[in-house]
C-alpha cells in the first residue's frame, strides 16, 4: 500500500507470460469472422444427458469435438509455415484450451493440450477437461519455465516465434488449433476478439436466447456468439468459409452427443 492509499502489486510469471504471447501473436495477418451458431438442440441434449446421468457435459468439450472433426475433414486450415517458407499439414488434430484453475489463491486461465481430438470421443475429451481442471499440479510452472519468464522481455518474446520458424515443435509444446473462452465469465451474448499464434482458433463468446425459425414457425432459441480467427498467410478466404460452414453444422447438429448417450 502506498501512502496515497493505492495499491502496487508484483505481477505473476504467468500474466508476464501472457503479455509476452499477446504481445507477439498480434503481429500475425489474422482475419476474424463473427458467427451466431444455434446450439438450441447441443443445449437440450445436455440438459437430459445431465438429467438421465447426473453428470453436466463440458460444453467446451462438445466443442472441442467438434472443431476438431471439422478440421479432420479441412486440414488445410491447422497448416502452418516453417522458416523456410514451406507449409506443415499435420495429420492429428491437438487442441488447445484454456482451463480455469486456482493456483497459489488466484483464479488462473491454463492451456491444456487434447491430443488426437479428431480420434477422441467426446466422452473421453470431456472426461480429459475434467481432470485437468482438477489436477493439483497442473499448471504450475516448470523450473525451466519459471527461469524462461525471468529473461529480459526481447529474449523471452522470441519464444512465441516457434509457430512461424519450427511448426513441429509448436505442435509439440501448444498444439495445432486453439479454443478459449470468455463466455464463461459472463451472462448474455457477445463474440471476443484476439490475436493468436495459432493458425486457426475459436474464441467462445456467449449464448443468448433470440427469436428465431424453425419448422416455419418463429421460436426461442439458444445463440452461441462465436468468434474464427484464422491466419490469413495460410488460410485464403473461400477455405475459411467452407470450414465455417461445415464446423456450424456440426454444433447446430449436436454432433456427438446423441452417440455418446445411446452408449451410457
Amino acid at each position: 500500500m502506498t501512502e496515497h492509499g493505492d495499491t502496487v502489486e508484483t505481477g505473476s510469471l504467468q500474466r508476464r507470460g501472457t503479455v509476452d504471447y499477446m504481445r507477439m501473436a498480434g503481429r500475425r495477418s489474422v482475419v476474424h469472422g463473427l458467427v451466431e451458431v444455434d446450439v438450441t438442440e447441443a443445449k437440450r441434449r445436455i440438459r437430459n444427458r445431465e438429467s438421465n446421468t447426473g453428470e453436466r457435459l463440458s460444453f467446451t468439450a462438445f466443442l472441442v469435438c467438434c472443431l476438431a472433426r471439422a478440421i479432420d475433414a479441412h486440414p488445410h486450415v491447422q497448416a502452418y509455415r516453417d522458416w523456410r517458407g514451406r507449409t506443415v499439414q499435420f495429420d492429428d488434430v491437438d487442441v488447445n484450451v484454456l482451463v480455469e484453475r486456482q493456483i497459489d489463491g488466484e483464479q488462473i486461465g491454463v492451456p491444456h493440450v487434447v491430443r488426437a481430438a479428431d480420434r477422441r470421443s467426446l466422452q473421453s475429451i470431456h472426461d480429459e477437461i475434467r481432470a485437468a481442471q482438477t489436477d493439483p499440479v497442473g499448471g504450475r510452472l516448470t523450473g525451466t519455465a519459471s527461469l524462461g519468464l525471468r529473461l529480459p522481455g526481447p529474449i523471452r518474446r522470441q519464444l512465441w516465434r516457434i509457430p512461424q520458424l519450427f511448426p513441429r515443435r509448436w505442435k509439440r509444446i501448444a498444439g495445432t488449433a486453439a479454443v478459449t473462452s470468455v463466455g464463461m465469465f459472463g451472462t448474455g451474448g457477445g463474440w471476443g476478439i484476439s490475436p493468436t499464434n495459432y493458425t486457426l482458433q475459436l474464441t467462445v463468446g456467449g449464448i443468448e436466447r433470440k427469436p428465431g425459425i424453425a419448422d416455419d414457425e418463429i421460436v426461442p432459441r439458444e445463440l452461441l456468439s462465436l468468434t474464427v480467427t484464422f491466419d490469413h498467410d495460410v488460410v485464403d478466404g473461400a477455405p475459411a468459409a467452407r470450414f465455417v460452414r461445415h464446423l456450424t453444422e456440426r454444433i447446430e447438429a449436436a454432433d456427438g452427443i446423441e452417440t455418446e448417450l445411446e452408449s451410457l
